[in-house]
Order: structure tokens, then sequence, then C-alpha cells
């Protein structure tokens, strides 16, 4: 006799689903090892597993909540084969995509350091591009097998849970039986609320219980982090940047500027470069190297010598030792890089914006009578590239279908030396316009599924330190290709990566993933070598290329000339979270208005948020400011 069927069906299958949840996170766990340091204590790491249970509860109880109702109903009312086969198989759906979830949240954690989220959705547009680079990446490959086994073993323990418990209909004592699954039920509802504290229910920042970033987001489950992205995305106030008063925003930023006379109409429009007598026409080449992260290169402490070749002319031009990219996403690094605004959370400015022209660099040169062209490596159309630069003058965007057939070995397109080579002859015929031109390029071979040419050879054997050494091969390559072109000694070439890669790991947000290098290069032109220590940003690149050049240009955007003015702080963004950073404070602030104030140059994890508030506000006022601004500028087009 088995009266209480249903709690006895819901308990067996939260153990299996607990389970299943825990294995995953050790997979994570093992698959991040490396991401542990003197922080993670025996106690921190079973306290992040802990956490995981609690959050795994409250997924689970989301999941289980109807079926129980509808099982305490059959025990009180008539069996019925159909209602449990709906039963069981409602809950065997949901959790195998509740586990779905989980196997993408691997590789998605090691890229972008950060738990599943909508964000993750935003290849929907080009999804055969996305499923392509999946397919052809042998490592993704593995967690789907895994996760293929994992539903198959899930199918049948589910259906032995079923089966190994006969129903007993309830006749005697309802009240009693009612009662119990009355409490039961509460249980249930406290599991998904997840804290008993009356004032709000479990939070991402919950999670968040010691001083290492890892063990901080291990204990999340990435179907919880998915769903509560996907609410604040849906909720009016984060559709747009809401984090001070715009007018207050505006008259900050204009005195960050040092705009003195603003426009009524356009609030940060500045006039530059007009009392410069000395102007050059010279070409203009910006290579945006895909996840090259400062981390990786000997001058930044890197004893693999992972990029002999940027290493050593980042000592022959003017170098940027302290410069962040604006986001963690390619999309993010395009878009600042050539248009000078910043990160806006999860916004995506080359879909979401409506297709706004902005006075980008491009703009800017054309209307100089330069020529344009962009190159990518793979299909154009992904976030909306293509369409997005060809209506902001660039005149030319070369892409996969432009490479001739059988080219493009993998779903990034042709490798990224083959791109230089293909864009040379080009290049020679802008040049033979007998104008200047302005040449962008996006590599993609440093970024998965890696695709080394087989004749290249490298002195690595880990995969990731051979595509490394690949992509700073082909920089070289070009160069050298370059270096023998009529335009090569009239040319400026800009080096700096999209994003780079979340390496280090100390804090929430990876310095690792936005600290890039910036080197400005040109020979014959940058005779005077220099390292800049100042704090820099991709937001920067447009003006302070226009000030290389001394071309007079309106400078619309919230972008310096890096050899005019200096920045006391640089700003970064990633999703859901912003960093502020100057030579001595990182500033990290989350949407769950947490503030992490942290003395980052020697790695210290103290948070210090509370007794230095004044530094914190100062930080916090001159990000929000910019980023407000910018968000104004948006909203009301004046782009």
């Amino acid at each position: 006799m088995k009266p209480y069927w249903n709690i006895k069906i819901t308990v067996r299958v939260y153990i299996l689903v607990l389970t299943i949840f825990t294995f995953f996170r050790i997979i994570l766990f093992i698959n991040e090892y490396g991401r542990l340091d003197e922080t993670a204590t025996l106690t921190n790491r079973l306290l992040a597993f802990f956490m995981g249970v609690r959050f795994d509860i409250v997924i689970s109880g989301y999941i289980l909540f109807f079926p129980f109702v509808a099982l305490s109903i059959l025990n009180i009312t008539k069996d019925s084969l159909l209602v449990k086969r709906i039963i069981f198989y409602f809950i065997f759906i949901l959790f195998t995509l509740a586990f779905l979830v989980c196997a993408a949240d691997i590789p998605y954690f090691n890229q972008f350091f950060s738990r599943f989220s909508v964000t993750a959705f935003e290849w929907l547009n080009s999804p055969m591009f996305v499923l392509k680079m999946i397919i052809q990446e042998p490592r993704y490959w593995l967690f789907f097998i895994l996760f293929v086994v994992v539903v198959i073993i899930f199918f049948k323990r589910l259906q032995h849970i079923f089966k190994s418990n006969e129903l007993t209909i309830i006749k005697n004592k309802k009240w009693k039986f009612g009662l119990i699954s009355l409490l039961a039920a509460g249980f249930i509802f406290l599991g998904v609320r997840g804290r008993i504290d009356e004032k709000s229910p479990i939070r991402v920042g919950t999670a968040y219980f010691c001083n290492n970033a890892f063990l901080n987001q291990l204990g999340l489950n990435p179907n919880f982090t998915l769903m509560r992205s996907w609410i604040d995305a849906m909720e009016e106030e984060n559709k747009l940047v809401n984090l001070m008063d715009e007018k207050i925003a505006i008259q900050n930023t204009q005195k960050y500027l040092q705009i003195t006379n603003p426009s009524q109409t356009l609030p940060i429009s500045r006039i530059e470069n007009d009392t410069v007598t000395n102007k050059h026409n010279y070409n203009v080449v910006f290579i945006i190297m895909e996840s090259m992260s400062a981390a990786k290169m000997k001058r930044h402490g890197n004893a693999k010598n992972l990029t002999p070749f940027l290493d050593s002319i980042s000592t022959k031009g003017l170098y940027f030792e302290n410069n962040y990219s604006a986001g963690i996403h390619t999309f993010n690094g395009i878009f600042s890089t050539l248009f000078s605004y910043p990160a806006l959370f999860r916004q995506h400015p080359m879909k979401e914006s409506g297709m706004f022209k902005y006075n980008g660099i491009a703009s800017t040169l054309k209307s100089n009578n330069y020529s344009t062209i962009y190159f990518t490596t793979h299909d154009g159309q992904f976030d909306n590239v293509e369409g997005f630069l060809n209506g902001n003058d660039y005149e030319q965007v070369i892409s996969k279908e432009d490479y001739p057939f059988g080219k493009a070995p993998t779903t990034l397109g042709v490798p990224d030396d083959y791109m230089f080579e293909f864009s040379i002859p080009l290049l020679n015929n802008l040049h033979q316009k007998n104008k200047p031109f302005f040449a962008a390029f996006m590599t993609a071979s440093n970024h998965r599924p890696f695709y080394i040419p087989d004749y290249f050879s490298s002195k690595f054997t880990d995969e990731k330190d051979k595509i490394v050494e690949y992509a700073d091969f082909a920089l070289s390559k070009f160069i050298s290709m370059a270096s023998h072109q009529e335009w090569f000694k009239n040319t400026i070439f800009v080096f700096v990566a999209d994003h780079g890669s979340p390496i280090s790991s100390k804090y929430d947000l990876s310095l690792d993933y936005n600290h890039v290098p910036l080197l400005f290069y040109a020979p014959e032109i940058i005779t005077k070598h220099k390292t800049y220590s100042t704090m820099s940003g991709q937001i920067d690149i447009y003006p302070t290329t226009m000030g290389l050049l001394g071309l007079t240009f309106t400078n619309n955007t919230l972008g310096v000339n890096l050899f005019k003015q200096q920045r006391p702080y640089i700003y970064f963004n990633a999703d859901d979270k912003y960093g502020v950073i100057d030579s001595n404070w990182l500033l990290i602030v989350r949407n769950d208005k947490f503030k992490g104030l942290y003395k980052y140059r020697n790695n210290n994890v103290t948070n210090y948020a509370n007794e230095y508030k004044d530094i914190v506000n100062r930080m916090q006022t001159y990000a929000e400011s910019n980023l407000q601004t910018f968000q104004y500028l948006l909203k009301n087009k004046k782009l």
C-alpha cells in the first residue's frame, strides 16, 4: 500500500534530477579547475556545491510543482494511465531542456566566464552559422554526447520511478492526505523561493559568498541565470539603461570631455583638429584581433612567447598598455572600435539600434575623400555586420562569399592569413585610385572552432597555444606582404582586440577579458616610439587616429584623442555588470546593486567599497554618466 504516491514519486524525481544537476556542476568544476587559487579552500569548494543544490532545488521546484499537484489529484480521485503519461513526459521534456542548458553552459562559461543567459540567443538571427560553428568544434561534441547519455539514463530512471510506485487511491482520511500534500507543496514552494527571508527570494547575488570569482558562479544553475536574464530583459526599465538622471549625466560627461560650449541639440558634439595646420592623408588600417587578450603577450607577463611578432612591433610604435575593450562580445568590439561608443549591457547596437547612421571613422574619412573597406573571414550577415556597415559608409564589405570556393574550412570562414593575403590586391586597387583608403579587418581564427592550416607548424602542443601562435603568424604575414606594397610607407596600422579571454578570474569581471593591446604602428611615419600608461579604451581609437592624421572632424562620440587628453578612468561592460578602472582601483557594479572595489594590481580580492566610498562614488559617477549619455543619444537619435 502506497497511499502517498504523489510525494514518493516527487521526492525520488527530486533526488534524481539534483544528482544530474550536480554531475554537470562537477564537469564544469573539472573543466575550469585552473581558475582555482588560494581563496578556493576546501570549505569554499564544498559551500559552492551546497549553494548549487539550493539553486538546483529552485529550478526543480519550478518544473515539479504542477506535476505534484496533478499527482495529488490522481491520488484521491481516479487512476488514469493517460494522465500519468502526460505527467511523465511533461517532467521528462522540461528536465531534458534543463539538462541541455547545463551541457551548453559548460563551453559557454569557458568562453565568457559567465553562466548561460539570454545573451546566448543573440545568434538566433544567424542559426545556421552558429550551428555549423558548433558542429565543427570537436570539444562541443563531447558535451553533446554527454548530454545524450544523461538524457537516456534519466529517461530509464524516470520510467523506473513511475513503474515502481503503485498508485493507491485515497478513500479514507482524505483530509489528512490533503493536509500532508499541502504541506509538501509548501516545501516545494519554499524550495522555489530559495530563501526563508520574506523580503527577497533567492537571487543571483545569493551565490556570491566568497572571494573566488569562479566558485561564486559555480553554485548558480544556468537555467536560473537564463530565466533571470530573460525576465530582466523583458522588464521595461531594463530595456533602456536608466542609471541616473539624463541631464546630470550629460553635464558630467561634458565636463569629462572638456566641452566648454556645448551645442543645445548635440550635447557632446565638438570640433577637433580645427587649429592643426599639419594635416595628412595617410592610409589607415584597423586590425581587430579576435580574443587577443593582453595577457597572451610576453610584454604583459606571458612566459610562453605566444605572440613574438605582436610583441616585437609593440616596441616600434605607440603602445597603450592600459587599454580595455568596451564589452565581452565581438559585436561590442567592432562597434566600439569603429564608432567610439561604449557597450550598453545586453543591447546589440548593430541590431537593436534600428540601423542608425553614426558619425564613425569610415564616414569621417569618406568625407575626406577616402575609400572605405571592411574584411571579415566569415558570413557577413552574422551579427548583422555587413548590413550595418554598408549603411555606415563602408563601400565594400568582404566576407565569406567573396573568397574562392573551398577556401573556408570552418563556419568561421577562411583562415586569418588567407584573408590578409586576399586583401592585398584589393588594397592595391584602392591605392591606384590615387586617394587614401581606410580598411578594417576582423580576424577570427583565435575563436573556436580552431583551425590551423597544414602549412603552419607550431612549437606548442596545447591547442589554445597553437592558435594564438598562428594568429600572431597571420599578423606577421600581413605586415610582411604589406611592406612590399607602394602604400605601406604611407599607412598607419592600428592593432586592437575585439575582446580578450577570461584567462585569469580573480574578480566577477575577468580583467583579461577586457584588457587588450592597442598599438599604432607605422614604421615610416611614427619614428619616435613610446609606451603610454594612461587609461584608454576601444572608444578612443577613432578620435586618436584622427589626431594622428590631423584632419578636422566633428567628434560626436564618447571617445577622446589620447595624445591630447588623459582619462581618469576607463569603463567596460559585461552584460549584467560593468567595471571602472584606473591605475590602482577596479570597481565592479552588478545589476543587483553589488559594488566591489579592489586593489587589482596585486590581485587583492578584499572588497574596499565600504571603506572608500568616495572613490566608489567618483568611479561609479564617471561610468554611469558616460553610459547614460550614450543611451540618451541613442534614444533621441543624436548620433
